[in-house]
């Protein structure tokens, strides 16, 4: 390697020099040498000081930036060499570079960019600045038919794609359209694939969503489906699951998603309802979370159920039902929560036998799924008395929702179930839910829910068992004293954080518990006159005025 010593000492006179064919022979050497043993050959350039002479010779007038380009991107594979590569000031006359219209000279320049900032977030935050994003887009565009310039743009866009403060750049440029006209030309897999690497972070903007969508990203994306679905080569399968999720990614957004929907006679929209039923999982999967998302707002999910959604959904499920595909349970059921959520829709999906098909899901022992089942039942009873009568009355139901309250490893399962056993009460306002939800042990959870740390959750609990107390004291009494409800309400009364409408409901819940003898003792015990009296002046006028009469109640039980 001595002739590699003498290759950099005199590299240092020649660029100082510019004497341009011995310059041209001595880069020529250390490609050589770094093709060898390229490790090696970087840690000697680095010690011979010659990485601070290179900027000099990336200048637009220089005849060997090209070469320079490629040994600084050779060098920079090494990690040990890219805060070398950095601290001699390369970066910025490489960025000058990519102006260059040498396609030879731009393709080194975005290797030798690559290479310096690969895996840093701050070195590629640095680029994303200096304007290289606009600048690169240009560049995919003019040489689209140069292969190794398009891999390298492509390389290029999936690692500054990664960082949230790319994203605003590349809505401002023509990516979407350079993109979706370079996807349209690739025949093969791997191009293909590295295409949809930069779309996936890509299409997570929701201006970009638009773009891609205005751009025909979708047709392309529903040709790749219809071709590759019936297929069972690994690259087909990877290819269709890669396109039918990016489908699904491109609804996520609200306009893009309307844009597709054209009130429900898109064709796009239809296409997607025909994977509902196919035999392929990943379709039935999309297709499921497709709708999902279009149910998004009130006016598209009574369309999808006034044309039959809920029917292909349910056979779905059905096919799902034993040993099922949890993914495509979960998708299924997250569809027909959304569904729900207008008015209008529940009684057509409770008459249409939804509560019938997803209770089939009871068993389940995949938190997703039990979490996605108990939100389509909390969605589907909202003010539906008949509805909630039922499903409260059903055993197995209950007995279930008080097993999964105590999910304490699943956060989500466990409010849910808090949240349906409340509903279930405060919707039917039957006497026979409450004996069944006592019966099943559930009214500690009630208690329990009146401490929560979200508001909409503590009142649901208070209204529920305000209604226990109203309809069927006698025989929650023990279960009301056990689980210390009495004392909770004290504190909530007295805790200056507590919302208005908690101290509001825990006032009215009090005066309800003064017909058990018990629980009234307790109230009597522990002084809730002083705190009452002092919310006689509270600022919300309804806590006030329920102080007064609470107040009233209080003096006259004493």
């Amino acid at each position: 390697m001595d002739s590699l010593s003498d290759t950099l000492k005199k590299l240092k006179i020649t660029a100082v020099d510019r004497t341009e064919d011995s310059l041209e022979g001595c880069l020529d050497c250390l490609l050589q040498a770094l093709a060898q043993n390229n490790a090696e050959t970087s840690e000697k350039i680095q010690a011979s000081g010659i990485l601070q002479l290179f900027a000099s010779l990336l200048t637009p007038q220089s005849s060997c930036k090209a070469k320079v380009a490629n040994i600084i991107a050779e060098v920079a594979k090494n990690e040990f060499m890219r805060i070398p590569c950095v601290d001699a000031g390369l970066i910025s006359p490489l960025v000058q570079l990519l102006n260059s219209k040498d396609q030879e000279v731009l393709l080194q320049t975005g290797r030798a960019l690559g290479n310096i900032c690969y895996d840093s977030h701050s070195l590629q935050a640095q680029l994303i600045n200096m304007g290289v994003i606009p600048t690169l887009v240009k560049l995919l565009g003019i040489h689209c038919q140069n292969a190794a310039l398009t891999e390298m743009c492509l390389v290029a866009f999936g690692n500054l794609a990664e960082l949230e403060s790319s994203k605003e750049q590349f809505a401002s440029t023509n990516i979407a359209e350079e993109l979706v006209k370079l996807f349209k030309k690739q025949i093969e897999h791997d191009k293909r694939e590295m295409i949809f690497e930069v779309l996936a972070p890509l299409a997570e903007n929701d201006a970009i969503k638009l773009q891609l969508v205005e751009a025909g990203l979708v047709e392309c994306l529903l040709e790749i489906v219809q071709q590759k679905v019936d297929s069972d080569k690994e690259d087909d399968i990877t290819e269709l699951k890669t396109g039918s999720d990016l489908m699904v990614l491109l609804l996520l957004g609200d306009e893009s998603m309307q844009k597709l929907f054209e009130g429900g006679k898109g064709s796009v929209f239809q296409r997607v309802l025909s994977w509902i039923p196919s035999n392929n999982h990943q379709l039935q999967l999309a297709g499921a979370l497709a709708i999902a998302n279009f149910a998004r707002n009130d006016g598209n999910c009574i369309h999808m159920v006034d044309n039959g959604i809920v029917e292909k959904l349910m056979d779905l499920l059905d096919r799902h039902v034993e040993d099922g595909n949890v993914t495509v349970q979960h998708a299924a059921l997250s569809a027909l929560r959304n569904l729900a959520i207008p008015v209008i829709n529940k009684a057509k999906m409770l008459s249409a036998g939804v509560t019938e098909a997803v209770l089939k899901f009871l068993k389940s022992e995949m938190p997703p799924v039990q979490f996605k089942l108990l939100g389509t039942l909390r969605m589907l009873i909202d003010a539906q008395a008949e509805a909630a009568e039922q499903l409260g009355k059903n055993v197995k139901l209950v007995e279930r929702l008080v097993e999964w309250c105590e999910a304490k490893d699943h956060a989500g399962v466990m409010g849910e179930s808090n949240r349906l056993l409340s509903a279930l009460i405060r919707h039917s306002k039957s006497k026979d839910v409450i004996k069944t939800i006592v019966q099943s042990g559930g009214i500690k959870h009630l208690v329990t829910m009146a401490t929560s740390e979200h508001v909409i959750m503590q009142n649901e609990a208070l209204v529920a068992l305000a209604l226990i107390a109203a309809l069927e004291l006698g025989t929650a009494e023990k279960d009301l004293e056990s689980a210390k409800l009495v004392q909770i309400l004290h504190r909530l009364l007295a805790d200056e954080r507590s919302a208005p409408e908690i101290k509001y409901n825990s006032m009215v819940l009090i005066c309800a518990l003064m017909g058990s003898e018990s629980l009234h003792k307790e109230v009597q015990d522990l002084a809730f006159l002083d705190v009452v009296s002092k919310l006689r002046s509270h600022e919300n006028k309804s806590v006030a005025q329920q102080a007064s009469l609470t107040e009233q109640r209080l003096t006259v039980e004493s």
